[in-house]
């Protein structure tokens, strides 16, 4: 079975963003750029159901300009087998249009399982997992996540559930979970009252959250034999899919305002008093 997982080339998240002078959008250009956590995290889930022997293949995708090519040799270095690059030059892509592209993927490689990060960093959209399930008609577990903690099972740390040795030392174990001979996947899903167990049938689309693993670091040998793998290069037009201009439109990008410098008050009823008169939260 193959998994395909969609990476996003973002700013990377430690980096101060910096709004444009004319307010159209943030300042990219010298900026450090990296693959967006969310993704990254699908990716090193996927590359530990391959390594539990339930999958054959891991292939990265990401869409964008040229320069996504950066972060899917991040992915090839991290244990990802193929990269596919859709190349839209500089088209802004949005949530919709980015699930068409994925959906012809799909048909084309015909993955058993599609995994993606649950948002982006720059947009926070949230929504491109969930309509390329609906284009595909596939069930969905999305927001996949879930810590366990090994820690009462002593020195017998082999008890994974399907015995997977990461190249990263952490307590995190595979938690999208997969039933060969069944064909199904089981999915441990936040939601507002805690969490929420879900069983889908294969294939399926699931989307991942911050708990779900701790990603491996990808090694210097590793990194150094991504650079000669070849990345496919397709196109929009080569997929069928036309990229239309989105009934979104951006106004205005301004910063936050800043707060204001806090006061420390000298009894409980300084507070109440302040809470009551100023604030107008009580």
């Amino acid at each position: 079975m193959k998994i395909m997982v969609a990476v996003k080339r973002v700013i990377d998240y430690a980096v101060k963003i910096r709004v444009k002078s004319d307010k159209t959008g943030v300042e990219t250009s010298n900026i450090k750029m990296s693959m967006n956590p969310f993704c990254e995290i699908g990716l090193e889930e996927a590359l530990r159901i391959k390594e539990a022997g339930l999958a054959s293949e891991v292939i990265a995708v990401s869409m964008g300009s040229g320069q996504c090519v950066d972060t899917l040799r991040t992915g090839l270095a991290m244990g990802a087998d193929r990269a596919i690059h859709v190349d839209t030059k500089d088209v802004m892509l949005y949530p919709l249009s980015v699930a068409k592209l994925l959906k012809k993927l799909v048909d084309l490689e015909k993955p058993g399982l599609l995994i993606l990060g649950k948002q982006a960093i720059d947009d926070d959209c949230n929504q491109t997992g969930q309509m390329v399930a609906g284009l595909l008609k596939w069930p969905q577990g999305t927001f996949a996540s879930k810590k366990k903690d090994t820690s009462f099972f002593g020195k017998d740390r082999e008890w994974l559930r399907f015995n997977v040795r990461s190249s990263v030392e952490d307590p995190y174990l595979l938690m999208v979970v997969l039933d060969k001979e069944k064909q199904v996947v089981t999915v441990d899903r936040e939601v507002d009252g805690g969490l929420e167990t879900l069983c889908l049938d294969l294939p399926a689309v699931i989307t991942t959250d911050l708990r779900l693993n701790q990603p491996r670091y990808a090694t210097l040998p590793n990194i150094m034999k991504a650079k000669s793998k070849v990345i496919k290069k397709v196109t929009p037009e080569e997929l069928g899919v036309e990229i239309n201009k989105s009934d979104l439109e951006i106004v205005q990008v301004t910063e936050p305002p800043k707060r204001k410098a806090g006061v420390i008050v000298s009894s409980v009823d300084e507070l109440i008093d302040k809470l009551k008169n100023e604030a107008n939260v009580i």
